[in-house]
């Protein structure tokens, strides 16, 4: 199958080592899908103008709480940057040229954009996986802070974090990496192509769910639940060799999957047609 020149750009930059992978070229590359026209360095250039400003505005002592607090300044105060709580699930929300275009965004792409500019100042940061959230740390040991990207770059503690997962688990949970892991660039791309697979679904874009999760099984090709939702997919699609192929590779997987006899009967049905 012939892959669109946005689908082998990203395919070219994933296949690279996690950390040599280009994320703000990546998370283009996703957007490149449903603007073909996407000009990629105009957006590059438009995160190395940010980075440059945030350079000139930066305090002579480059403290980590210091640092931070002149991105937070210039994103949100100076270049007007926001979590978009009015409509979170308009799929633009999860496309960098839109998000830079907007200044609008989901947790996701606003730590995109907070992580690419950090890079380009030498400010190390990471993307932090909280349940229900994401949120960028400095990159340092025993940083102590978090930052919410969502919410105009609220600097939370600890404490912070441990009484929203408190709300949350609606009991005390301890601050463990188990709990709030670092995020590399593979898995925040996945993330991007997954909030875009379940808004095509809620639309029944059937397609689109399509491309979002074949990009996802390029960061991670041998993941189970991916290939069961792509041959649900394909089979939806009347696609049925194809559905078989991903339905049975899901249960040689997981072959004890909860459900599992649901997707053998669906198998079953597929070869009655078939042969």
């Amino acid at each position: 199958m012939d892959f669109p020149l946005a689908r082998q750009h990203f395919y070219q930059e994933v296949q690279q080592p996690d950390e040599q992978i280009n994320l703000a070229k990546a998370a283009l590359s996703i957007a490149a899908e449903e603007y073909p026209n996407l000009e990629f360095e105009l957006y590059l250039n438009a995160l190395d103008t940010m980075a440059q400003e945030v350079e000139e505005r930066l305090p002579p002592e480059r403290y980590p709480l210091r640092v931070v607090q002149t991105l937070n300044r210039y994103l949100y105060e100076d270049v007007g940057f926001c979590g978009n709580t009015d409509n979170y699930y308009d799929p633009r929300n999860s496309f960098l040229n839109e998000v830079i275009d907007r200044r609008t965004g989901i947790p996701i792409t606003l730590a995109v954009i907070y992580l690419e500019v950090a890079q380009r100042i030498d400010f190390p940061m990471i993307g932090i996986g909280m349940p229900g959230h994401f949120l960028v740390r400095p990159n340092f040991a025993d940083a102590g802070i978090f930052i919410d990207v969502f919410n105009r770059g609220e600097i939370l503690f600890p404490e912070d974090c441990q009484d929203k997962l408190k709300q949350l688990y609606g009991r005390a949970i301890e601050l463990t990496p188990e709990v709030i892991p670092p995020v590399n660039s593979r898995q925040i791309l996945a993330r991007m192509l997954t909030n875009l697979k379940m808004i095509y679904l809620t639309r029944q874009e059937q397609l689109k769910a399509l491309a979002a999760i074949e990009r996802i099984l390029l960061l991670f090709p041998d993941s189970p639940l991916e290939l069961r939702d792509r041959g649900l997919l394909y089979y939806q699609l009347q696609r049925r060799t194809l559905a078989m192929q991903d339905l049975e590779s899901y249960l040689d997987r997981l072959p004890m999957a909860e459900d599992a006899p649901v997707i053998l009967q669906l198998i079953n049905q597929l070869k009655r047609g078939l042969f």
